[in-house]
C-alpha cells in the first residue's frame, strides 16, 4: 500500500498551514494539529475501508493457440470474494516482448461481483509464449492510499503460422488439372508412367501412346493411358539458424519457409504423397519421419509451430549428414536456408552435392526485394552510389552460389517471399509431372 497524489497533496498542504503560527498567533497552532490530525485520520480511514488483497482474486484466460496475424483476446476476471461498497480497479497484463503492449484497462467491481478485463493479444512472431503475471491497482473510497499487486496465472498461448492463406492457394491449386491428378484415378493422357486403360486412339493424341498389339487384336487404333506415380516421399529439410530469424518483407524468413512448406505439405498430401520435416541449425532441431494420410497435415502443423529461431550459426554439414542418413529411399528434399556470399556457402554447396547424389534435391532460397530495389534504384549522390555497389556485389555472389547449385544437379527456387509459396507448389508439380522423383 502507498500513498497517492491526492494524499501527498493534502500532506502538503499542512506547510502553508504550519505557517499561520508563525505570522499570526501562537494560538493557530491548534489549526495545524488539528489539520494533521485530521490529514492522518482520512489516510488512516482509506487504508482501512479499502478493499483488501483477501477480498479481491484475479483469474487470467487466453486462446491455446492463435494463428500468426489474428488477433486475440486476454482476459482477467477480478472477483470480489467478500462483500465490499465497490472498488475501481486498474488491471495490467504483463506480456512478453514478442507480443505487442497493451494499455492499462479499469473495471468496476460491486460487492461479491465480478467484472473482466480485456487485452487485445497481438503476437509479433510464431512459437510459443507465456503471461506469467498480471498486475492490479485500486484506491481507497477517499483516494488517499492504494494497493499494488502482482499476481501469478501463468498463461501459454501457442501461435502457429496463419493458415488462411494456404486455404487460398490451395483452392487456387486444386482446381488445376495437374494437381487433382493423383488424388483420384483420373485419367490424363502422358502423365507419368503407370498403365491405367486403353481408350481408342482419337486425331490430335500422341502416336506414341498408341498400343499396336491391343490395336490389332480389336482390329481399331487403341492407346495406353498413364497416370502419375504417387507414394513418393517429400521431406522439408529447414533452416532455422540465426539468418533465418533476420526479417524480411514484415516477417522472419523461417516464418516464410514454415508458410510455403505448410502449403506444398497440404498439396502433396492431397495428392497422395508422404511429408516429412527435418529442421537443423547448429545441430540437428527436429525429425518428423514421412507419413501420408488425413493425420499427416495436424502433424506437420504442430510441428512446424514449435520450431525456434535460432541463434547460432548453421552446421550444413551435421544438419543434412543427419538427414541423409535417416533417408532410406529416395525422396524429394525440400531445403530452405538462407546464405550471405559465395564464401560462406562453400559447406552448404558440399552437403548439398552430397545429397543430390541420392535424392532429387529442390533448393529454395529467398530473395530480399529491398535489396533488389537498392541495387537496381540510380544513385542520387555518392552514398546511394556505394549502397548499390554493394547491393549489387551480394547479388552476383549470390548468383554464383545458386548456378553451382543447379550445376550439382538440384532444382533451384529464388522466389520474393510473396510468390515462394505458390512457386514452390508449380516447382513441385512439374517435379512429378516429369517424374524426377521416381
Amino acid at each position: 500500500m502507498r500513498p497517492t497524489l491526492r494524499a501527498i497533496l493534502l500532506l502538503a498542504c499542512a506547510i502553508p498551514v504550519a505557517l499561520l503560527p508563525v505570522f499570526g498567533s501562537e494560538a493557530l497552532v491548534v489549526v495545524w494539529v488539528g489539520f494533521v490530525g485530521l490529514a492522518a485520520l482520512a489516510i488512516g480511514m482509506d487504508g482501512l475501508l479499502a478493499p483488501g488483497r483477501s477480498r479481491l482474486t484475479l483469474r487470467a484466460s487466453a486462446p491455446a493457440t492463435m494463428a500468426l496475424g489474428s488477433p486475440g483476446t486476454l482476459d482477467v476476471t477480478v472477483d470480489a470474494t467478500r462483500a465490499l461498497t465497490g472498488a475501481r480497479v486498474e488491471v495490467l497484463a504483463d506480456l512478453p516482448a514478442d507480443v505487442a503492449p497493451a494499455a492499462l484497462v479499469a473495471v468496476g467491481v460491486r460487492a461479491r461481483g465480478s467484472a473482466v478485463a480485456s487485452f487485445p493479444l497481438v503476437p509479433r512472431r510464431r512459437g510459443t509464449f507465456r503471461v506469467e503475471a498480471v498486475w492490479a491497482r485500486w484506491r481507497g473510497p477517499l483516494g488517499l492510499l492504494e494497493r499494488r499487486v502482482r499476481v501469478p496465472v501463468d498463461v501459454s498461448v501457442g501461435v502457429v503460422p496463419d493458415l488462411r492463406p494456404v486455404r487460398a492457394a490451395a483452392l487456387r491449386f486444386f482446381s488445376a488439372r495437374d494437381l487433382t491428378n493423383g488424388s483420384k484415378s483420373e485419367r490424363f493422357l502422358g502423365d507419368g508412367s503407370e498403365f491405367e486403360s486403353l481408350r481408342d486412339h482419337v486425331f490430335g493424341m500422341d502416336p506414341r501412346t498408341i498400343d499396336w498389339k491391343a490395336s490389332a487384336r480389336h482390329r481399331k487404333l487403341l492407346s495406353d493411358e498413364y497416370r502419375a506415380e504417387r507414394d513418393h516421399q517429400v521431406v522439408f529439410a529447414i533452416d532455422t539458424g540465426r539468418l533465418m530469424g533476420e526479417p524480411l518483407s514484415g516477417a522472419p524468413r523461417l516464418d516464410h519457409a514454415i508458410q510455403a512448406a505448410l502449403l506444398l505439405g497440404f498439396v502433396a498430401l492431397r495428392t497422395g504423397d508422404r511429408v516429412g520435416l527435418h529442421a537443423f541449425d547448429e545441430r540437428p532441431r527436429l525429425w518428423l519421419p514421412p507419413v501420408g494420410g488425413a493425420d499427416g497435415f495436424p502433424r506437420l502443423l504442430k510441428a512446424t509451430s514449435g520450431l525456434a529461431y535460432g541463434t547460432g550459426e548453421t552446421n550444413f554439414t551435421l544438419g543434412l549428414t543427419d538427414l541423409s542418413t535417416r533417408l532410406k529411399r529416395r525422396s524429394l528434399v525440400v531445403v530452405v536456408t538462407d546464405f550471405v556470399d559465395a564464401v560462406t556457402a562453400e559447406l552448404m554447396l558440399d552437403n548439398v552435392g552430397r545429397l543430390v547424389r541420392r535424392h532429387l534435391v529442390l533448393f529454395v532460397a529467398l530473395s530480399d526485394p529491398d535489396l533488389l530495389a537498392m541495387a537496381s534504384a540510380p544513385p542520387d549522390g555518392t552514398r546511394e552510389l556505394h549502397r548499390a555497389v554493394a547491393a549489387s556485389e551480394l547479388l552476383r555472389d549470390r548468383e554464383v552460389v545458386l548456378r553451382r547449385l543447379r550445376r550439382l544437379g538440384a532444382l533451384v527456387l529464388d522466389a520474393r517471399p510473396a510468390d515462394v509459396s505458390s512457386d514452390l507448389v508449380n516447382a513441385y508439380l512439374d517435379a512429378q509431372r516429369r517424374e524426377l522423383v521416381g
